[in-house]
């Protein structure tokens, strides 16, 4: 699996690289955003926020237009604020600095068994109006097509997969973003309102207060 790093700090990155070949990784190493973008296609991006130049938030949002390569942002800020931010813009995971090499790489291969999870799903969702098709990653609606991030489609399969059934917040978390970080559900509305919108029926997600969301049946 080859692993490409973005960190412009020589003290973190290069214990971080030995470490990571250490576990059987392939590594490349790059310290701006711009050498980011130019970088050939890898397995997944490890993606520091603070760097010279284009910021990782930046460079997220430029990655994420162009595949659905998975990213894991590493960054030192803590705030509740930058990790919406990070995981509005297509991240798959974020981790705090300072982290241990053990919880990165387990970061790693369940964001790895997830995307891998979702390449062999074979199955075409159908509610009302809607379809879903989880293979080709397209959703339609109405016969036309919708232009959903790859977050607010993971968030639409899995409310799609049980029309009808309230899915709670933490298993949406868990099953979107594969994280046990609960403290707070402020990135799932801001997806819910995106879908609300792109769908253009606002009812169409019903939020049952208390409990999590539901497409409606």
């Amino acid at each position: 699996m080859h692993l490409l790093v973005v960190e412009d700090e020589d003290t973190i990155a290069e214990p971080l690289v030995e470490g990571l070949r250490a576990e059987g990784f392939d590594v490349t190493r790059v310290a701006t955003g711009e050498a980011a973008l130019a970088a050939p296609p890898v397995d997944l991006v490890l993606l520091d926020v603070r760097l010279p130049g284009i910021d990782g938030f930046a460079v997220c949002r430029e990655l994420r237009a162009r595949s659905d390569v998975p990213i894991i942002m590493l960054t030192a800020k803590g705030e509740e604020i930058d990790r919406v931010v990070g995981l509005e813009l297509g991240a798959d995971d974020y981790v705090v600095k300072p982290f241990g090499l053990r919880e990165l790489v387990a970061r790693i291969r369940a964001v790895t068994r997830r995307m891998s999870g979702r390449h062999e799903t074979r199955e075409t969702l159908v509610v009302g109006a809607l379809e879903v098709d989880v293979p080709a990653r397209r959703a339609m609606l109405d016969g036309r097509e919708l232009q959903l991030t790859l977050k607010e489609f993971d968030l639409l399969a899995l409310l799609a997969a049980e029309p009808g059934v309230v899915v709670d917040r933490q298993r949406i978390l868990r099953e979107v973003w594969d994280t046990t970080w609960y403290g707070s559900s402020k990135t799932v509305d801001v997806h819910v309102a995106a879908l609300r919108k792109k769908l253009g029926d606002p009812t169409l997600i019903e939020t049952v207060r208390g409990v999590g969301l539901r497409l409606r049946a």
